[in-house]
């Protein structure tokens, strides 16, 4: 078996949408497997409370960004309550939400004290580091 017929294979397989495929001709035996997992990045280590420190906005709200790249989860538990609504007081120190890094659970506090006046995303999102999580009002 020769380049090109490899080459032809592994197209085939792609198009296809395959992970595996071996041919056998005359007294050759060719294996093709394709790796469809996805290459993991560099790890970091997170600690398990982060603080997300807060950026000023136009309309006197504070904005709490994500400081990690994870899942966004408003509440501990999936039939639990969110820990915050809009329109709830919240204090410095507690928790708004968790972010799911690497299957930790990475609690997000509030760095000042404030009324929520938005949650910007939704339950189960995957959110970027600086991704807007809420809006404060001071």
């Amino acid at each position: 078996m020769n380049e090109t017929d490899i080459r032809k294979y592994a197209e085939l397989m792609r198009e296809l949408g395959l992970t595996g495929l071996e041919i056998t001709e005359d007294n050759s035996k060719v294996r093709l497997e394709r790796n469809t997992a996805p290459v993991p990045e560099t790890v970091y280590a997170v600690p398990e409370t982060v603080q997300a420190a807060p950026a000023a906005v136009s309309d006197g709200c504070i904005s709490v960004r994500s400081p990690i790249v994870g899942v966004f989860y408003a509440a501990p538990a999936e039939n639990a309550d969110p820990y915050v609504a809009v329109g709830e007081t919240v204090k410095k120190g507690q928790i708004l939400c968790i972010i799911e890094a690497m299957k930790l659970m990475n609690e997000i506090t509030a760095e000042e004290d404030g009324i929520i006046s938005e949650v910007c995303v939704t339950n189960g999102q995957v959110v970027e580091y600086g991704t807007e999580l809420f809006r404060i009002k001071r």
